[in-house]
């Protein structure tokens, strides 16, 4: 079997996909102190699946990596996936690093019921816009970089859209959830022309993932 490079989202998800290669029974001991290496070797002593090397970055430099074909597959949120990504396959939904888009504001805003064009503070300005436009509503988007729960509290927006795994963070400033705009969970995605190239590494790669994530369920 050829090798794959995966380039793998830093942090959370980078522990939670490496616990799910090690279930899969591939060798990550190289991940779990990689030091300055920037390629790190994944091996599956079984070798039933493909031996890897993996790149650890930051979620938008996963998309990059996999659109741009130097990686042959990645591991990022769907969050990433739904404000950057268009020009690969995402082939299944890893199950780990749940939460969800919501729109928010001060319980007194109200959305739907007014003609007024709204002004929505977000770090996800195409995730919003979209959202947006299937409601048939115009909005002003203001990017923000840091914390947007800031925003309606300082009069810069009438709501946010963000990202919240429990709601606490909301709760504590004063802010509500008015609607739900889309899950979100950590994705596997593949190259385009690597699912041609090396269609039959990434489907043992893919099948043993997938049958994993049943057993699991």
């Amino acid at each position: 079997m050829q090798n794959l490079k995966i380039a793998l989202t830093k942090g959370r998800l980078e522990k939670k996909a490496v616990a799910l290669f090690e279930e899969a029974g591939y060798d990550c001991t190289s991940l779990h102190d990689p030091g300055r290496k920037l390629l790190l070797d994944i091996d599956c002593p079984a070798g039933d699946a493909p031996a890897m090397s993996a790149v650890l970055a930051k979620a938008p430099d996963v998309i990059t990596y996999v659109e741009r074909g130097v990686c042959d597959l990645g591991i990022v949120g769907k969050d990433t996936i739904m404000e950057l990504g268009t020009s690969f396959y995402e082939v299944l939904d890893l199950g780990f690093g749940k939460c969800r888009f919501v729109l928010a504001a001060q319980p007194e805003t109200e959305f739907n019921a007014s003609y007024k064009t709204r002004v929505i503070g977000t770090k996800y300005p195409e995730v919003t816009r979209a959202f947006f436009a299937k409601k048939g509503m115009e909005v002003d988007i203001v990017k923000i970089e840091g914390s947007v729960e800031l925003a309606p509290l300082l009069g810069l927006a009438d709501g946010i859209v963000d990202i919240v795994e429990t709601g606490t963070t909301l709760k504590e400033n004063g802010l509500v959830i008015k609607e739900e705009v889309a899950p979100v969970s950590a994705r596997l995605i593949v190259n385009l022309a690597s699912m041609k190239m090396k269609k039959r590494e990434l489907l043992a790669l893919i099948e043993k993932l997938q049958t994993l994530l049943q057993e699991k369920d």
